[in-house]
């Protein structure tokens, strides 16, 4: 688990802020860096992003795309074979699939292709999940699909001070990188985050909270109702819950799941992505193979549903809230 670095001077940002200012500090510490993607530039991105990036510096380095996403991602790919390190954003992960091919076909087999010959040093940024009244095709969850591919490494953070180093890591990464930036807490809450660059190591899950009773594994926007139900338990019924947040969901952190598992005996997965198939079936399947003799209880999946992402009246019924996540602990906990 990294360490927060609480030596350096800090600043109290946001978490896109603070996905900003990764990408500053990489872009001045290597020349080879560079942004790109629709409205990046003088815009500034859709979130704000990449706000002043363009002014600081220039059209060279911050470039302005056609909306065409298999084409920010195709010219990305051969700028990275070359020696360059380009972040691409997609605006919405709903908006991915386009460039999904590239990524998946070409991206992640470059290092295997070549026999070591090129790899592909690309870390492609994209908003992902629901909760902000979005219309269709803005809220997805598929995060399990790139998982899935051998080749990629999928990240996601859940504060600022993770954005940041997380996302210096990835780009100082030589494979290619999913970077997943949970939309719903952009602006939801401020932490300290230190001016000077720091990493924080790909492949490694955090422990947010320790507890006895239950491990309770998620990521992105759900560690807050996770660490709010988790919380309110402890209160009112005694119950004392571990959270783990995974934030690298390739690879995943088995040692720190599975011990944590060992721990407590007792298992929860929380995301926000459909049921079937998702992460949360992987992550039981690693607790049945390397824990089974200390499992004491079926492993509670706590999901978005087998449906697409809802329209603005549904989506707080169809995200995870700590009502539900309290429900299914209590199941666990119980059985």
């Amino acid at each position: 688990m990294a360490t927060q670095d609480t030596a350096s001077e800090t600043e109290n940002l946001t978490l896109v802020q603070s996905v900003r200012d990764g990408l500053y500090t990489e872009m001045k510490n290597d020349e080879d860096v560079l942004v790109m993607g629709e409205d990046v530039g003088k815009n500034g991105g859709v979130f704000r992003a990449t706000e002043g990036l363009y002014e600081e510096f220039g059209g060279d380095r911050v470039i302005d795309t056609p909306l065409a996403e298999s084409g920010i991602v195709g010219t990305a790919i051969g700028m990275a074979a070359y020696g360059l390190k380009p972040v691409p954003e997609i605006q919405f992960m709903g908006f991915i699939y386009p460039a999904f091919d590239q990524i998946v076909s070409h991206a992640a087999r470059i290092r295997t292709r070549s026999r070591g010959r090129f790899t592909c040093p690309m870390v492609v940024r994209a908003p992902y999940g629901g909760g902000i009244r979005a219309p269709e095709h803005h809220s997805e969850s598929t995060e399990a699909m790139f998982a899935h591919q051998p080749g990629l490494k999928v990240q996601i953070p859940s504060t600022p001070y993770d954005a940041k180093g997380m996302l210096i890591s990835a780009i100082r990464d030589p494979d290619p990188v999913v970077f997943l930036e949970p939309k719903l807490i952009y602006r939801a809450f401020r932490d300290e985050v230190p001016t000077d660059d720091y990493e924080v190591p790909l492949g490694e899950a955090a422990v947010r909270r320790e507890g006895t009773d239950i491990s309770v594994f998620t990521w992105g926007a759900m560690s807050r109702p996770t660490m709010e139900a988790a919380e309110e338990l402890a209160e009112e019924d005694g119950i004392d819950v571990e959270v783990v947040d995974i934030r690298s969901i390739s690879p995943l952190d088995e040692e720190t799941i599975v011990e944590s598992f060992k721990k407590t005996g007792r298992a929860a997965v929380v995301h926000e992505a459909p049921k079937s198939g998702g992460l949360g079936g992987e992550i039981a399947s690693i607790i049945q193979e390397e824990a089974l003799l200390y499992q004491e209880a079926p492993v509670e999946r706590i999901t978005g549903f087998d449906t697409p992402f809802p329209l603005y009246a549904l989506e707080d019924y169809y995200l995870p809230e700590p009502a539900r996540i309290k429900k299914g602990i209590r199941d666990a906990v119980s059985f």
